[in-house]
């Protein structure tokens, strides 16, 4: 299979060094600036622990000097995706997949739905240009359960879990999802085949679209903001928000705030993916894990108070601190 990894930051550094070093791929990434630079000169690197795994690396910033692939697995921060999307045309061949490894609601997610069928999410797509780049047939739903950072570019550390949960977007098994999630599985991944991405994507944005805002904001580790009455209780008040609003979409979460708190505290004191973003000046994902929960509120009428605050707090944050556009 021919894979080329789009983005090798934390996430694409750590599913390219494994696909890399299993040898059960051609792998190649699409890379710019520092990190091509790094990727060119070190090839892949990824520490686990007290071990280092290296891999060649076939590394360009041309993805037409990559050609047409197999699987195309992009894992790219949200606000670039829209740019990536326009750029791997020449990355596409008939039979290519598209594996997004990426935070939050993707652009994908409601375009079955007849409320959504006509306009796509805004917040992740305006205009529609990721919909009309990447087509529908081609995209694998994905939910990243890897927990690793980026210290430098192109070398990548690994904290914890090496899950990555990938299904059809209507649900549902097949063989193209199965003959992915095996090569996933001898990289070393523990590859799990959904039946109903799109809960799982769900489930997952349900619990960190809260933390993640709350944690960049303050810059406190999950288990502080968790730990203070008031940012607990107002946690539990913007997940039930969301909960309503995955019943209207196929997406019911059975859990209670507090069961889902409880899992989070076993944790620990972890940095989330947009409190890293913060420290090292990024941009932060803010519209696929806020802005896409409201907008699809909204269209359906389900009143979003909590969810409406937390994103008005963080999009001001943001913008304060150059890390989200001003308009």
């Amino acid at each position: 299979m021919k894979v080329c990894v789009v983005g090798a930051g934390a996430i694409g550094g750590v599913i390219g060094t494994k696909l890399a070093a299993a040898g059960r791929a051609e792998v190649s990434v699409l890379a710019r600036g520092a990190t091509l630079a790094a990727l060119r000169q070190h090839g892949w690197r990824l520490r686990q622990g007290a071990q280092m795994v290296h891999a060649a690396a076939r590394a360009s910033e041309d993805a037409a000097q990559l050609g047409a692939q197999d699987l195309v697995i992009i894992a790219v921060k949200g606000p670039a995706l829209t740019a990536v999307a326009e750029g791997i045309a020449p990355l596409l061949g008939p039979q290519t997949l598209v594996l997004p490894a990426m935070n939050g609601v993707p652009w994908w997610f409601c375009q079955h739905l007849p409320e959504f069928a006509t306009a796509p999410l805004q917040s992740v797509d305006r205009g529609g240009v990721i919909a009309r780049s990447i087509a529908a047939e081609r995209v694998i739903g994905c939910v990243v359960h890897i927990s690793a950072s980026s210290p430098e570019p192109g070398l990548v550390h690994h904290q914890n879990a090496m899950r990555l949960i990938i299904g059809e977007p209507r649900g549902g098994r097949s063989e193209r999802i199965q003959r992915v999630a095996d090569v996933l599985s001898q990289a070393g991944f523990e590859a799990v085949h959904s039946a109903d991405v799109r809960y799982d994507i769900w489930y997952k944005l349900w619990g960190n679209m809260t933390m993640n805002p709350l944690s960049a904001i303050t810059g406190a580790t999950v288990d502080r903001v968790l730990a203070d009455p008031l940012l607990r209780a107002f946690c539990s008040a913007a997940m039930r928000e969301a909960a309503a609003i995955g019943a209207r979409i196929g997406c019911a979460v059975q859990q209670t705030p507090e069961d889902r708190h409880a899992i989070t505290t076993k944790l620990g004191a972890f940095k989330t993916s947009m409190l890293q973003d913060v420290e090292a000046r990024r941009p932060i994902e803010l519209d696929a894990i806020v802005g896409a929960v409201q907008e699809i509120g909204r269209r359906l009428g389900e009143p979003t108070p909590s969810i409406d605050a937390l994103l008005g707090i963080t999009r001001l944050f943001g913008r304060v601190h150059g890390l989200y556009p001003l308009s």
